[in-house]
């Protein structure tokens, strides 16, 4: 059972996703927030997932989201904004949230979204996954490094995504090797986020999913 925190600044917005989250098998709704006193509500609910809806005027991750994010033990962050640009999606991204998706998607995408966070995958909207991979435009062929093997097999745990941790303690190496080997797939790529790298990955070949 996948325990789900619903949360945005709007009691509607909160009523309706709660009323979405409620429509999933296997999901149980676990309490609903807002977003100041975010923290605290993760702390009471200790939640799997957390769904959180955004206004239109954040410019970036709003910094509640942000800190969360980054706490040892959060839960996968499942967030849905209205007029995202790519630089807010990587940013996002790059602080540890899971999905960052449009705000005005129906029952069965927010629910097949929180699924996939919760299982470990990131989740984002093909719009998005071109923007940010327009962003960094790919390197011509001559100047692409080649992976090794052993990271061609952390791209593809990146791809489930699993963390730093997790690689390590699949290949038996330690944090520090598995986040050398991340290091070195985003340089080779040329990619500024492991979304993009495993986005690169899969469009050159070198993962499938």
């Amino acid at each position: 059972m996948i325990r789900l925190l619903i949360a945005a600044p709007s009691a509607i917005v909160r009523a309706g996703l709660e009323s979405v989250g409620a429509q999933g098998a296997g999901i149980q709704v676990v309490g609903a927030s807002g977003l100041a006193g975010l923290s605290a509500a993760v702390d009471r609910y200790q939640p799997d997932v957390l769904l959180a809806a955004v206004e239109a005027h954040h410019d970036e991750p709003p910094e509640d989201l942000i800190a969360l994010a980054a706490r040892d033990g959060a839960p996968a962050i499942v967030v849905l904004a209205p007029d995202l640009q790519s630089t807010w999606t990587g940013d996002a991204l790059r602080s540890g949230i899971r999905a960052v998706l449009p705000g005005d998607l129906g029952a069965r995408e927010i629910l097949a979204a929180v699924e996939a966070a919760a299982a470990g995958l990131v989740v984002l909207h093909p719009q998005d996954i071109t923007a940010l991979v327009a962003d960094r435009p790919l390197l011509p062929a001559a100047q692409l490094q080649t992976l090794t093997p052993r990271e061609i097999q952390v791209l593809a745990m990146l791809a489930e995504g699993h963390g730093n941790k997790t690689i390590a303690w699949k290949l038996g190496i330690s944090e520090h090797t598995a986040k050398f080997h991340v290091a070195s797939i985003l340089s080779k790529l040329n990619a500024g986020t492991r979304t993009e790298a495993v986005t690169l990955g899969i469009r050159r070949g070198l993962i499938l999913i």
